[in-house]
């Protein structure tokens, strides 16, 4: 095979049900956001919104099993006594990219709406200005409990469902990847509560780390957003601007 110039790469999912055109509209509303953002910052009329992705992360147990270096001819092991699948520890994490900032919260049981309400109330209470939220489409992000949240008077906050089979597009998707390779890769945790003594101490170092989450939390929706940032900051500065509506859970 490496005669006829093959290698072996490690495969990524290329995820067939998605659809291409739903990728670029986000793209685009994404890079309109970002550039309402930064002109109402530069004309200095009240406060820019945060744009804040958010996504939940299991931890299990058990050892999730991840690459390691041993010896060229030795076995990978990981030792594992197969922890139950519910000893785990379960997070809510916002990204702000702009910020380079990571806000968590800890769920107990599992994630519905009433805990993405919770995680939302946590997010208003930390940020004065206006939100808006960027998370998948998932059950816990819908319901008559994030309506009825969302619907409070004067909350400042809106939500935006990104595109079916997009995890590309959710820069929280890295810091869930990063934290299973720094704390819980070929680990295999006795409880809940010991697994979650890692996680817990990742997520408070990320205060330190600002840049180096700016830098590795750039997703594809990231980079094919800049493209069109000046585009949009342009069309912003006009005094007849279009006014976005947003999609609501």
């Amino acid at each position: 095979m490496h005669r006829l110039g093959f290698v072996v790469k490690r495969p990524k999912r290329r995820l067939l049900k998605a659809e291409a055109a739903k990728w670029e509209a986000s793209v685009a509303f994404y890079a309109a956001l970002r550039g309402e953002a930064q002109a109402t910052e530069a004309d200095g009329i009240g406060v820019h919104s945060a744009i804040i992705f958010v996504d939940e992360a299991h931890f299990r147990a058990d050892a999730e099993l991840r690459s390691k270096w041993v010896l060229r001819g030795e076995p990978a092991f990981a030792d594992s006594t197969s922890r139950r699948l519910g000893e785990k520890a379960i997070y809510y994490s916002g990204v702000c990219l702009e910020a380079g900032t990571v806000d968590t919260m800890t769920v107990s049981e599992t994630c519905t709406a009433a805990t993405s309400v919770a995680y939302l109330q946590q997010r208003r209470a930390r940020h004065s200005g206006p939100l808006i939220v960027i998370w998948d489409k998932r059950p816990a992000h819908r319901g008559p409990e994030i309506r009825e949240y969302v619907a409070t008077a004067g909350l400042a906050l809106r939500l935006v469902a990104l595109p079916a089979c997009s995890p590309d597009f959710n820069p929280d998707e890295a810091i869930r990847d990063r934290a299973r390779e720094e704390v819980t890769a070929n680990t295999c945790f006795r409880t809940a509560a010991k697994v979650r003594e890692h996680p817990d101490r990742f997520f408070a170092g990320l205060t330190e780390r600002t840049d180096e989450v700016r830098q590795r939390c750039r997703r594809e929706q990231q980079a094919r957003a800049d493209a069109l940032v000046g585009v949009a900051n342009v069309v912003f500065t006009q005094t007849d601007h279009v006014v976005l509506t947003l999609d609501s859970a």
